[in-house]
C-alpha cells in the first residue's frame, strides 16, 4: 500500500491499491512522517486503483506543505483512475506535473 525509498537526492513514494476516505487515515500518518525531508520527494501513483477526494485531499496537503517549506513534490505514473479524479475535480494544472500515463 505505501512504499518508501530513500536515495542520495530525492525519496520516492509508490502508493498501491486505493486513495479513499477508507484508507486516508492510515496513508496520512504515513505521508506526514515523510514530508519534512528537504530531499526532492516523487510520488508514484502507477498502482492507484481508485482514488476519491479523500485521496486527492492528501495529495493536496502533500503539494502545500512541501511547497510552504520550498522543497520539490513530484506527482508521477498516474494511472486513468487519477488523471479522471483531477480532471473531474478541475486539478490538472493545481498540481502542475506532467500527466504521463504508467503502463501497469
Amino acid at each position: 500500500m505505501f512504499k518508501y525509498q530513500t536515495f542520495k537526492r530525492k525519496c520516492r513514494i509508490t502508493i498501491s491499491n486505493e486513495m479513499t476516505i477508507y484508507t486516508a487515515g492510515e496513508l496520512k500518518e504515513k505521508l506526514s512522517q515523510v514530508l519534512d525531508d528537504p530531499r526532492d520527494l516523487e510520488i508514484n501513483l502507477s498502482k492507484v486503483n481508485e482514488i476519491d477526494s479523500a485521496g486527492i485531499q492528501l495529495l493536496m496537503l502533500a503539494k502545500k506543505s512541501r511547497s510552504l517549506k520550498q522543497y520539490k513534490l513530484s506527482l508521477v505514473e498516474h494511472t486513468h483512475d487519477v488523471i479522471d479524479a483531477f480532471e473531474a475535480l478541475g486539478l490538472v494544472s493545481y498540481f502542475g506535473d506532467p500527466l504521463l500515463i504508467s503502463n501497469n
